[in-house]
């Protein structure tokens, strides 16, 4: 008859991701005639609690590469874009949130640049995107199924040959006693 005993560990408790498209404007000194590039880079993000809700911290910086003076002359122009974004993660098992629990924040898709224009006031404005995805770790109870019952041994015979019963024929004395 097996018995029951619960185990207590951590395990994922809700996961969830999450699609960011935002759009955004540089005001430039300059005025620009052409967009050359855009790129996103050094992103940083953390996670943490929020009530009954994620939140996740993070900055990355933008670099927009343009030409101004009727395309005769370049530059770049650099900003840092600050984000807090909140998660409404479902939670599995009725677990709680309230308790020792671990967020685990993954970029499952890195900010990119995925339009970028010219206004009619001359400034630069442009869409980033980005997927986040939010892990919970929390402890959870897990029931397993314990057999008391011992399995039986497995009973070692040693090999023997023939060479061993030769030896032990040739070595015993009979007349020992």
């Amino acid at each position: 008859m097996a018995l029951y005993k619960e185990i207590v560990t951590k395990a994922i408790v809700g996961k969830g991701k999450k699609y960011f498209k935002n759009n955004y404007t540089f005001e430039v000194v300059d005025n620009p005639t052409t967009v050359l590039g855009c790129w996103v880079i050094n992103h940083k993000f953390r996670g943490y609690k929020s009530g009954d809700k994620i939140g996740v911290d993070g900055s990355y910086d933008v670099n927009i590469w343009y030409s101004y003076d009727e395309d005769s002359k370049t530059t770049v122009v650099s900003k840092k874009i600050d984000y807090n974004d909140l998660f409404n993660v479902k939670v599995r098992d009725n677990a709680d949130l309230n308790g020792d629990t671990d967020v685990i924040v993954r970029t499952l898709k890195q900010p990119n640049c995925t339009k970028v224009g010219i206004s009619d006031e001359g400034n630069i404005n442009f869409d980033i995107e980005k997927e986040l995805g939010v892990e919970i770790v929390g402890e959870t109870k897990m029931k397993i199924a314990v057999e008391e019952d011992e399995e039986p041994w497995d009973l070692i015979e040693d090999e023997v040959t023939e060479e061993v019963l030769a030896e032990i024929e040739e070595t015993v004395n009979e007349n020992f006693i």
